[in-house]
């Protein structure tokens, strides 16, 4: 009865049109990632990201450091990826090394090739509405869900749990663009039901497993669940998902948000080379 928010079917139709545009350009283009140490979970994830990117035209290298790279050497990789004309966007990714301050790795990156859009720049620019940034590739790519299924954002009401820079204030500032209501819910929200329990889409972007139970949610509600944590051998998600599925149309995890964020990732990269006019 109610829809499961797989993000298979539209990162598939995303990155189909990904493959029309990339072979219809004079040369690839070129997304590197760099990764630091060896989080299994991180390995998993670069590896999708270079798969996904071969499968439709675009060129992926992978730039490996060893847990114990100091802050300046990443920072120095960094610059060289800047100044590297045949890179046409880059990411870094999370987490890194309890050595290396993640923010300041961020800011190192150039704006323009900043595909993962979280630099103060790239983040600057979307909050004031100048077209020519890279958004957010995981908020962005909520927003491409919520469509896909039919969820209606002008004039509904929005609960995103959770304030983070990555999701939960770019995600807020995209659904009070697309018209919504948004309230921001997070840790200190002494009564988290009280705003779930009549939204109609919920955000759940706490990284809190199972923080989202069933009785806080209302019949019919779309929602979509952000959070990742690693419980034993699983990835789980923020909401119960098996009981929440009974009331409401619910993305699963893994198999929901994932594949929509490396879409958007690559839509960027090939956005970036675009921008360059070197294609």
């Amino acid at each position: 009865m109610y829809k499961i928010l797989s993000g298979r079917e539209p990162a598939a139709a995303i990155l189909e049109n990904a493959k029309n545009i990339v072979v219809k350009m004079s040369r690839k283009p070129h997304l590197a990632i760099v990764l630091v140490g060896n989080d299994p979970a991180s390995e998993v994830y670069v590896r999708k990201k270079m798969e996904k990117a071969a499968s439709v035209g675009v060129l992926a290298t992978l730039k490996k450091l060893n847990e114990k790279t100091s802050e300046s050497e990443l920072v120095s990789l960094v610059s060289e990826l800047n100044n590297d004309s045949d890179i046409d966007g880059f990411i870094v990714q999370a987490p890194l090394p309890k050595q290396i301050n993640y923010s300041k790795i961020v800011e190192a990156i150039d704006p323009k090739k900043d595909v993962d859009g979280w630099t103060s720049t790239n983040m600057g620019k979307m909050f004031l509405g100048i077209e020519e940034t890279f958004m957010p590739a995981t908020p962005m790519g909520v927003m491409k869900l919520l469509d896909f299924y039919g969820a209606k954002t002008k004039g509904a009401n929005v609960s995103v749990i959770g304030r983070g820079n990555v999701v939960g204030k770019p995600l807020a500032f995209m659904l009070l663009k697309a018209d919504a209501t948004v309230t921001i819910c997070h840790s200190k929200t002494s009564d988290l039901k009280e705003h779930t329990k009549n939204a109609d889409i919920i955000i759940a972007a706490a990284g809190s497993p199972k923080i989202l139970k069933a009785g806080m949610v209302k019949v019919g509600a779309y929602v979509v669940d952000v959070g990742t944590t690693r419980v034993g051998d699983k990835i789980v998600g923020d909401v119960d998902y098996e009981q929440v599925i009974k009331k409401a149309h619910c993305s699963p995890v893994p198999g929901g948000v994932g594949p929509m964020t490396v879409a958007m990732l690559i839509s960027n990269v090939i956005e970036a080379a675009i921008r360059r006019n070197n294609v």
